[in-house]
Formats: structure tokens, C-alpha cells, sequence
């Protein structure tokens, strides 16, 4: 069972998020277009699990075997697109070095990381939308610690209503 722990905003999630893109760029560079920190650790002032989201972007498939042989040298392990389009998911087994993340591969066309992007984008620009959202995954967090599913489903109607407003 998984715990949920949903926490304040922390400002060393931007230099442990560089710490992890660092590692990534010293096999990467010329591999792909940018890596880009996404997800509620992204957003300065948004609450969240402690846990960075990361989304490498290629410019499409035709570097995809390079890009996981070169993750695949530093540990990362890949792991399908897990049923979403054009996301590919890298796991590792330990980083001591590294803060937890979530690693994810995207054609620079992927819905998924427009939908990344432009939630980010908007919550790092709409004060009073990104604290409802912090709040709402506290209190979900906290009615469902013991309850992944639970969390993901109660904090759902918020991240809709979001995206609604981004345009997506």
C-alpha cells in the first residue's frame, strides 16, 4: 500500500530537479531538445508529493533507441508508455545522489506533454488557481493517506477544471 504524503512547497525541489538534469545531460545533450521540470514541484508555491516529474523531449522516435541506451547507462530502465500515448516511462531501482522522480521521454508533439506544459505554465501564472489546487490535494492527501486511488480520484475534478481553463 502507498502512502500518500502531500507537502508544502519546498524551494529545493528547483536545485534537486537541476541535480537530476545534470546527471541526465552529461549522456544526453545532443540526444534530444530540452528537459523540462514539470508537475506540482515545478510550480514555486504549489503544495505536493515529494516527488519531481521530468519530461525529456525529443524531436520524434527516430532518437528513441539512442535516448534509452544512453538512459539505460546511467540506470534508468524503461518501462512501455504504461497506456499513454507518446509518454514513454523510465524507472530506476536507487539514486541515493538524486531526490525521488519520475522520468518520461516525449516526441516534442505529445498531448501529454502539452498537457504537462501548459498546466505548469498556468499554475505558475494563476496565483488563486494553483492555491485551490495545493489545497485540495492536502485535504485529499489527508482523507486518503492510505489510498493512492482515492487521492488521484478526489483531486481529479480540480486538475480537470484547470485544464478546462488552460484551454486543453
Amino acid at each position: 500500500m502507498k502512502k500518500v504524503i502531500v507537502v508544502p512547497y519546498d524551494k529545493a525541489w528547483k536545485t534537486e530537479f537541476d541535480k537530476i538534469k545534470e546527471e541526465l545531460l552529461n549522456v544526453l545533450n545532443s540526444h534530444m531538445i530540452s528537459i523540462e521540470h514539470v508537475g506540482s514541484t515545478s510550480v514555486e508555491g504549489l503544495a505536493a508529493k515529494p516527488i519531481i516529474d521530468i519530461d525529456i523531449i525529443i524531436k520524434d522516435y527516430n532518437s528513441f533507441e539512442s535516448i534509452k541506451s544512453k538512459l539505460a547507462s546511467i540506470d534508468y530502465f524503461y518501462e512501455g508508455d504504461l497506456g499513454i500515448k507518446d509518454r514513454q516511462v523510465f524507472k530506476y531501482e536507487e539514486k541515493p545522489n538524486l531526490m525521488r522522480h519520475h522520468l518520461y521521454v516525449c516526441p516534442e508533439y505529445s498531448e501529454e506533454l502539452k498537457r504537462h506544459i501548459a498546466f505548469r505554465d498556468y499554475l505558475r501564472m494563476n496565483q488563486k488557481d494553483r492555491d485551490w489546487y495545493g489545497e485540495v490535494k492536502l485535504l485529499a492527501a489527508k482523507y486518503y493517506a492510505e489510498d493512492i486511488d482515492g487521492y488521484m480520484k478526489a483531486k481529479k475534478p480540480c486538475g480537470a477544471e484547470i485544464l478546462r481553463r488552460c484551454g486543453l
